[in-house]
């Protein structure tokens, strides 16, 4: 019922200034799971691929077909299942998530069933300095959320990144972690997080 009254709210938003695109409209849900608008976005999101995996559907592709003016399917589709994005980024979680720009000498991506991995890194290529240090995303897709954030630790104990720091060391923590594999957790949450 909530994610019913969240999307109509959406729709209603996105309506009424007669937004044509892909983009994204985020609330706040309080502890009485009441909601409060935050922002809208009008781009896709660097998450969208959560959302293209709990619901079969290619948010590039459709933003694309709006874009030369044709017609999209306008099926309202249910998530199916529960999927986890992680960014992994040229950064050390040991030293306040510093840049670690530099050479990757050693790369070898996870796979296998339930995992999606985007990501425009090899082994060879060089992180630079000057702009966003993600190197990928993995996305894990499962059935319940607990098999979600299993098939995510999996996927991050495979992933073998060599020649810089990244965050796969606070990922791996964090899907241990039980507040988190709980859902006790707020926009706090962090704050109190130490890497072991």
């Amino acid at each position: 019922e909530l994610r019913y009254k969240m999307g109509e709210a959406a729709i209603k938003a996105a309506s009424a200034i007669h937004y044509e695109s892909v983009g994204t409209i985020e609330f706040l849900v309080d502890k009485n799971r009441n909601f409060y608008f935050m922002e809208m976005n009008t781009r896709i999101q660097v998450e969208h691929c959560v959302t293209e995996e709990v619901v079969n559907f290619d948010l590039i592709k459709e933003q694309i077909k709006i874009a030369a003016g044709e017609t999209i399917s306008g099926v309202n589709y249910e998530p199916q299942g529960h999927a986890i994005e992680c960014r992994i980024n040229a950064e050390d979680p040991y030293n306040d998530f510093r840049p670690s720009p530099g050479k990757i000498t050693t790369l070898h991506q996870p796979g296998g069933h339930g995992i999606r991995v985007d990501s425009h890194a090899y082994a060879g290529y060089t992180i630079p300095p000057y702009y966003d240090s993600m190197i990928a995303k993995i996305i894990s897709v499962a059935r319940t959320r607990s098999e979600a954030i299993d098939t995510m630790h999996r996927a991050l104990t495979e992933y073998v990144i060599e020649g810089i720091k990244t965050t796969i060391p606070f990922h791996l923590q964090l899907m241990k972690d039980e507040n988190f594999r709980s859902g006790n957790f707020n926009t706090k949450f962090l704050e109190g997080f130490k890497m072991k």
